[in-house]
């Protein structure tokens, strides 16, 4: 029989979807079986409504076969099939597709069609060298056969068929070089796929499984049977109400979706109606993976229209904060692009995005509200995410987060919230202090929150690289301004003894300059009297603090020569050290200048920095003794 051509405009879109449109080959499953839920949704709204249509929508289902030895895949359905023109108007002219109009004639129907643009066929002629589609048309006795191998054109004749729906035979290219067609012929490769892409078609899919057994009359030797299984969930989780999944259903989806060996801290379910609605289940997991601090970690959600997933990852509907949520969400108001692996316009995405934000904030504030332990476990794991997040954009972002934040305390090293720590504040305290370290501990030995400690103040322990950095972006919280405990800012000594401060400070100016001279790295040094009962300290004047510049000291390429803070070298007016210091002066002023080296090495190393020239410092040690 003489072959039909495709129009000019359809061989050119053709061959665009064999070798453009589609970024992955196996896409073709789904879209075949997209249109078979199609066939079978328009079959089903019939009888809704025309009592001629006997079946029940129990007896649906979509059926895979594979012929090994032909090196075919059949896909079955028994949905309202198509008749001769039919088949004309929708395989012969591409872009054609029946689906879009039956949305648009029944566009108040429930039935949620998911073709759209009419291509989606054809992209089976990127693993097939033929396709045949085998179709009768529901409430006829007339079958017909369309026959396709790609660009050159297509055949209908007159075929028979026993019962309604469509029957799709797929006769797959040829092994060549790096392209494994006959990976299709897979058992297990069909079934990962249908999991992948079609695991929510709400038709059963059936297909036979291979499955080991004993022979009978045998204890010891097994043989390999064939039994028909659905490969397919069939209804989201998601989709459910939350009454009717328990816990353990919400932690084992969890578990087999995203292979975590443990349940999740937090389910989320979300639905939203307007002008782009949409459905999630998002998880918050108790533990970060092994990789998600690494740039291999990928975040986003998985994203769903109508039950077939589009993408694997959609990054864009998650901040970079928030990369740790695990999830899906699925709307039928998505406008895709004709491979529909991708969004045509943004603005759905948007709008679905900022939901979802706003959503995972509040299910945290909530879970920090009413389950401090699981919110505790939720910080620990994922809190410096949160903090990057306050750092990031130039602190775009710190109105949406600080509330999220906590910070370990020195009054019994408890993690507290911004809120929490305003609220028991000192009575006439006007800033929330803090100071930074490489732990808890090494942080509440330093002298300055010692001495801020005795006078009854709260300070915020901060232990991780991006903490101060987050800090100094917020800037301040509910007009409480955040201020370092180890800098020269603050005002902790009562007035009285800030003028002893100030008249020691100038009484002993020169033997403090000619130390600041002999030392060479600081920018001041000073007698103070607020280090308790420590002998000296180490401070700092300006927005780099001692523990800035050993984070900025540490990255890549980074010149410790400008990246310096204006260290302060502090001296406790009230120790023996500075009365001795004063006497010496007097009777052996090159002595001061080399016990200033010292000091200024202990103050350092109390710091946790390295100390420059240590060499130097032994020497200077041993011949003082």
């Amino acid at each position: 029989m003489r072959k039909k051509q495709f129009k000019t405009e359809s061989q050119k879109l053709l061959d665009m979807m064999i070798n453009s449109i589609y970024t992955h080959k196996e896409i073709f499953l789904r879209e075949i079986i997209s249109n078979a839920s199609d066939a079978i949704d328009k079959l089903y709204y019939r009888s809704l409504t025309d009592d001629s249509v006997t079946l029940k929508k129990s007896d649906y289902k979509i059926e895979i076969e594979i012929n090994k030895d032909k090196g075919q895949l059949i896909i079955r359905d028994n949905g309202c099939g198509m008749t001769k023109d039919e088949l004309e108007n929708n395989l012969g002219t591409i872009a054609k597709s029946g689906s879009f109009e039956f949305k648009r004639d029944n566009d108040q129907s429930e039935v949620d069609v998911i073709g759209q643009f009419g291509v989606g066929f054809y992209s089976s002629f990127m693993v097939c060298q033929n396709v045949k589609v085998l179709s009768r048309a529901y409430g006829s006795e007339e079958a017909y056969l369309w026959e396709s191998e790609g660009i050159d054109g297509y055949t209908v004749t007159e075929a028979s068929k026993d019962t309604n729906g469509t029957e799709i035979t797929l006769t797959l290219k040829e092994d060549h070089g790096d392209e494994k067609y006959s990976e299709f012929l897979s058992e297990y490769k069909i079934r990962h796929l249908i999991k992948k892409y079609s695991d929510y078609i709400s038709y059963p899919i059936v297909m036979e499984m291979p499955k080991e057994q004993l022979k009978e009359g045998s204890e010891s030797e097994y043989e390999t049977v064939y039994e028909k299984a659905v490969l397919n969930s069939q209804t989201p989780i998601w989709k459910k109400s939350q009454t009717d999944v328990t816990e353990e259903e919400y932690a084992g989806f969890y578990k087999d979706k995203y292979y975590d060996y443990e349940a999740p801290l937090k389910v989320i379910s979300q639905k939203s109606e307007g002008l782009t609605s949409f459905e999630a289940l998002m998880f918050i997991p108790s533990h970060a993976p092994f990789d998600y601090y690494s740039k291999s970690y990928e975040k986003g959600l998985e994203l769903y229209s109508s039950g077939v997933m589009i993408m694997e990852r959609c990054k864009e509907l998650l901040p970079d904060y928030f990369a740790f949520v695990r999830g899906v969400v699925d709307s039928a108001d998505l406008t895709l692009n004709i491979s529909r692996e991708t969004l045509q316009h943004d603005r759905q995405l948007k709008v679905i995005a900022k939901a979802v934000e706003k959503k995972i904030k509040a299910e945290l504030l909530k879970l920090q509200e009413n389950e401090r332990e699981k919110y505790e476990r939720f910080f620990d794991a994922f809190g410096s995410q949160i903090k990057y997040g306050i750092y990031e954009g130039y602190g775009a972002n710190k109105e949406n987060l600080k509330d999220l934040v906590m910070f370990v305390s020195s009054k019994e090293k408890k993690k507290v919230t911004f809120k929490e720590y305003i609220a028991s504040m000192k009575e006439g305290q006007n800033a929330i202090y803090y100071a930074s370290g490489e732990t808890v501990d090494r942080i509440l030995m330093l002298p300055q929150v010692e001495a801020a400690m005795e006078k009854g103040y709260e300070i915020l322990l901060l232990t991780e690289d991006v903490d101060e950095f987050a800090i100094k972006m917020l800037h301040e919280y509910d007009g409480k301004e955040f201020k370092n405990v180890c800098t020269d800012k603050l005002d902790l000594v009562s007035d009285e003894d800030k003028k002893r401060e100030d008249e020691e400070n100038e009484k002993n100016k020169e033997m403090l300059d000619y130390m600041k001279e002999q030392i060479g790295e600081v920018s001041l040094v000073k007698l103070s009297s607020s280090l308790g009962a420590h002998p000296v300290s180490l401070s700092t004047l300006g927005e780099m603090s001692v523990e800035m510049e050993k984070v900025l000291s540490k990255m890549p390429g980074a010149d410790k020569s400008i990246l310096k803070a204006e260290t302060v070298l502090e001296i406790n007016m009230s120790h023996s050290i500075a009365t001795k210091l004063k006497l010496m002066y007097i009777s052996d002023k090159e002595k001061v200048g080399k016990y200033a080296k010292i000091l200024y090495a202990q103050a350092r190393q109390i710091s946790g920095l390295e100390v420059e020239n240590p060499r130097e410092i032994c020497d200077l040690v041993c011949e003082l003794m």
